[in-house]
């Protein structure tokens, strides 16, 4: 019941202007910076551990904007489910997509490298209007969202949404037959096929899927970044230039890259990385969880700035 009832409030919501909708959503996520103790503390673990350059204020201060960025990205999901295509063609832009529609032309298979920024779902639906992808489907434990989410990603065009279960076989044979993938590989997944790599100076759990599946499909590997504008703007999806001398034959190095240029994106809009996720949760025999310390501050002392 309470699941319908926020799809209801969902749905009513998308009927309002973003210049509306927009402070709507900054104001859940002062709501939610006061009250969501324990996601609250994951942010503050993750700054402590990626910006101990920054005084406590400032990353205090940089924790308020991204649960401000947020909760903007929680509500106006209701616009990628529900608002006319016209309507989302107006409010976000899109850069570089010529580079994804040459490398079909040329009968080259295209892996879009889409890291967890909060505009993430602007992104996947600007791509899904332009190109009928692959990507992968995790199913939901609410079957009210499940279906929302599943009819919301696959609401233009032809599009293909594949389970973890189905393997890498299913993807890169869908990638060979000209459909994108849709890639989203900078989180910490319980599995077997990834390595410790360089994030922000820390030993992050990272998957090697990247560098593989590139390899399997012959795949160029795309950058697909998602900005969430200040005010009403709406959001901008840059598609950048295809990586060179990508994938090498060492996976690990591959991934150390990866790791690399995700930072450098970070960097450039840092409040708008999905801080709530627990990036550094699994760690290298003999460490301990960051995340059960007490105080995050404790992290940041003596912690170098990465790269330093």
């Amino acid at each position: 019941m309470l699941s319908r009832a926020a799809v209801a409030l969902l749905w009513l919501l998308h009927f309002l202007p973003l210049a509306l909708l927009a402070p709507l959503g900054r104001g859940l996520g002062a709501l939610l910076f006061r009250f969501a103790r324990k996601r609250r503390h994951v942010v503050r673990v993750n700054l402590a551990l990626c910006f101990p350059e920054l005084s406590r204020a400032a990353r205090e201060n940089l924790a308020r904007r991204h649960f401000a960025a947020l909760g903007r990205s929680l509500l106006e999901r209701s616009l990628f489910w529900w608002a006319s295509r016209a309507r989302l063609e107006r409010l976000i832009q899109v850069a570089g997509e010529e580079k994804v529609r040459t490398l079909l032309a040329e009968g080259r298979p295209v892996l879009l490298l889409a890291p967890h920024f909060v505009g993430l779902d602007a992104g996947g639906v600007a791509v899904t209007m332009r190109f009928d992808i692959v990507s992968i489907y995790a199913e939901q434990s609410d079957p009210v969202f499940d279906r929302l989410l599943l009819a919301g990603r696959s609401r233009f065009g032809d599009q293909l949404l594949l389970a973890r279960a189905d393997g890498p076989r299913a993807t890169v044979k869908a990638m060979k037959s000209g459909r994108p993938f849709y890639y989203l590989p900078d989180m910490n997944f319980r599995t077997k096929d990834a390595v410790f790599a360089p994030f922000f100076g820390m030993p992050a759990w990272t998957i090697t899927g990247l560098s593989r599946l590139s390899r399997l499909a012959g795949a160029a590997v795309v950058p697909c970044v998602t900005r969430l504008l200040p005010g009403s703007e709406g959001y901008r999806v840059e598609f950048g230039e295809p990586w060179t001398d990508f994938p090498t034959g060492d996976a690990e190095a591959d991934t150390r890259r990866m790791n690399a240029w995700l930072e450098s994106a970070v960097r450039t809009m840092p409040e708008q990385y999905y801080w709530v996720h627990r990036r550094f949760k699994t760690r290298p025999a003999g460490e301990s969880s960051p995340y059960r310390v007490r105080d995050p501050e404790s992290l940041a002392a003596g912690r170098p700035a990465a790269g330093a």
